[in-house]
């Protein structure tokens, strides 16, 4: 079976890398043919991606179904296997081999088509990602992880750049509260092991259990910097309630509720999770934050 990279994930690393990523993808039939005979492995299916991997169903030596992910090393991947090797399938996908130097997983087979997104009930959904939510940072991080300590401490350290460049008073007092929130509770990091991307999109039906989590980006620290993605993710299902502020302290006082956590503290965590990616916006050039993110940050400041 030929390996066709599909088009849109040559359009995604153009975007990013520019030819230095349409030349990665242009070798991936070839990187996927080395751990097909070097792992003995045969291909079953059409190929699947991400924003940046390229995933081919395939059939290990033995007939077992597994996933074989194929995706340049980042500072967000690198430790990727690390995470998977500590969970060891409580929660997450399990993780059958690797190679570290080229980024390369070969993970259990999961059901690629069906995610928590096409689960209709928005409430019923983040329960369910909760619950494995719980189950992950349950978890000690293991050595090797970055640290959401010295990410807190590079945020703050940033924002008298992001202040200078936002041009709008209430933006700036937003970063401020922000910072001044995560600032509070920087000193106490935590040592649990984070998923940082955990979305309905990244937790995908199983054969093992009903659900399982995907595609993480490990770090050690405090579980209410986990709770972002949850609460920004299907933001639809927020505007269609008619007040997205109510709607979303739900979501967030449902998952402090099954995580177990000082409400107080988890909600200064995931305004320091709104100021990193108005951090990161604004160096990307943004002139404003986003309102999306400024709604749900103020919802979360009323649990201060």
């Amino acid at each position: 079976m030929k390996i066709v990279v599909p088009e849109a994930l040559t359009a995604s690393h153009v975007r990013w890398d520019g030819e230095a990523g349409r030349a990665w993808t242009a070798g991936l039939p070839a990187l996927a043919g080395r751990y097909l005979e070097e792992w003995e492995l045969r291909l079953d299916g059409e190929p699947g991606h991400g924003v940046v991997s390229l995933v081919l169903p395939v059939v290990r030596a033995d007939g077992t179904p597994a996933a074989l992910k194929l995706q340049p090393v980042t500072d967000e991947n690198v430790t990727e296997a690390v995470g998977l090797r500590a969970w060891a399938g409580d929660g997450s996908v399990r993780l059958l081999a690797e190679d570290p130097a080229t980024g390369t997983l070969l993970l259990e087979r999961l059901h690629a088509g069906r995610s928590l997104s096409a689960v209709p009930d928005d409430l019923e959904a983040l329960a369910v990602l909760t619950a494995l939510l719980a189950r992950l940072v349950a978890h000690p991080a293991p050595p090797g992880l970055r640290r959401l300590a010295d990410l807190a401490r590079g945020m703050l350290d940033g924002v008298d750049r992001a202040l200078a460049a936002l041009p709008g008073e209430d933006d700036r007092r937003r970063l401020r509260r922000w910072a001044g929130a995560l600032a509070e509770v920087a000193a106490e990091p935590g040592d649990r092991l984070l998923h940082w991307d955990l979305h309905y999109d990244n937790v995908l039906a199983a054969d093992r259990e009903p659900w399982l989590a995907i595609d993480p980006k490990p770090l050690a620290g405090d579980p209410g910097f986990d709770l972002w993605p949850a609460l920004h993710n299907r933001w639809a299902d927020l505007a269609a309630t008619g007040d997205v502020g109510r709607a979303a302290l739900r979501r967030f006082d449902l998952m402090a509720d099954v995580l177990g956590l000082d409400p107080r503290r988890a909600a200064r965590w995931t305004l320091g999770r709104a100021l990193q990616n108005a951090l990161w916006d604004v160096e990307g050039g943004a002139g404003r934050l986003d309102e999306a993110h400024a709604t749900l940050a103020d919802a979360v400041a009323r649990r201060l």
